[in-house]
């Protein structure tokens, strides 16, 4: 088991990747999408929509997953994160959802006002994710530990990812 202070961790929680969260739908079904985070403080935050699916189901259920990834198949790493969420609205929202929209967008981005301002708009709450446990992986130390090197040495063993 891995802990937020080990260095992929941060590395992935500090860094500009795609995550993937986990919500309990009210069907049981879980519901996954991609989402973009900022970690502050041993939490992890979410800029969403107060009507979206997500949101509407840490109404009935706080449990929350969150992945990330390097999506790298040479170097693939990655992350989950297991945890309880809760829907954080008015300033406090703004201000989180700032903060997410200045690691993604430039600053040209958020000047323009066909893009900042809709996202501001768009984007009403925040989940705060509160980490119960974490989860990592590391393929490159498995290929040092298991494979011998062998997808290091032979990169074409691994297919290229759809970009």
């Amino acid at each position: 088991m891995a802990t937020l202070n080990d260095p992929l961790v941060r590395q992935l929680l500090e860094a500009r990747y795609i995550a993937s969260l986990g919500t309990h739908s009210p069907g049981g079904s879980i519901h996954m999408v991609s989402v973009w985070y900022w970690f502050q403080e041993a939490k992890i935050f979410v800029a969403t929509a107060s009507g979206s699916r997500k949101a509407r189901n840490l109404q009935t259920n706080p449990a929350v997953s969150l992945m990330i990834d390097s999506r790298n198949v040479l170097a693939s790493f990655g992350t989950t994160i297991v945890g309880t969420a809760k829907v954080v609205g008015g300033e406090a929202s703004q201000k989180l959802n700032e903060k997410i929209y200045d690691k993604y967008l430039s600053p040209a981005a958020m000047a323009d006002p066909k893009v900042g301002p809709v996202f501001a708009a768009w984007d009403d709450v925040t989940i705060e994710i509160t980490p119960k446990s974490v989860i990592s992986w590391d393929l490159r130390e498995a290929d040092q530990q298991v494979f011998g090197g062998s997808l290091e040495r032979n990169p074409t063993y691994l297919l290229p990812l759809e970009r």
